[in-house]
């Protein structure tokens, strides 16, 4: 089955302390239906200095989000559901709401 959500993609967040915020999708994580959001679901990570990173430290990072707490925006930002028709030979995407290709 063709993906929904791809990376590049603009999405809003509908459940959970992020609620309506918006980001762009950086990862998608197929096998565990899941995303990672940029600056969404900000979590603090406790990393042991290392050659790399002598300093070490507490850093932010950005953990996934799980599919179904995500939705595409569309063209005015608000959530849309996301269907397939085939144009010119091609499937494409297009939001449910207003019609318009993703």
């Amino acid at each position: 089955m063709a993906a929904k959500i791809k990376k590049g993609d603009n999405v809003v967040v509908l459940t959970g302390k992020d609620k309506g915020r918006t980001g762009q999708v950086l990862k998608v994580l197929p096998t565990e239906n899941r995303v990672v959001v940029q600056g969404i679901n900000m979590v603090q990570r406790h990393t042991r200095p290392t050659q790399m990173d002598p300093q070490g430290g507490i850093k932010n990072k950005e953990a996934s989000l799980h599919l179904s707490n995500v939705a595409i925006a569309d063209a005015s930002g608000k959530p849309t559901r996301v269907g397939f028709r085939e144009e010119d030979g091609k499937k494409v995407r297009f939001a449910k709401t207003t019609g318009d290709v993703i």
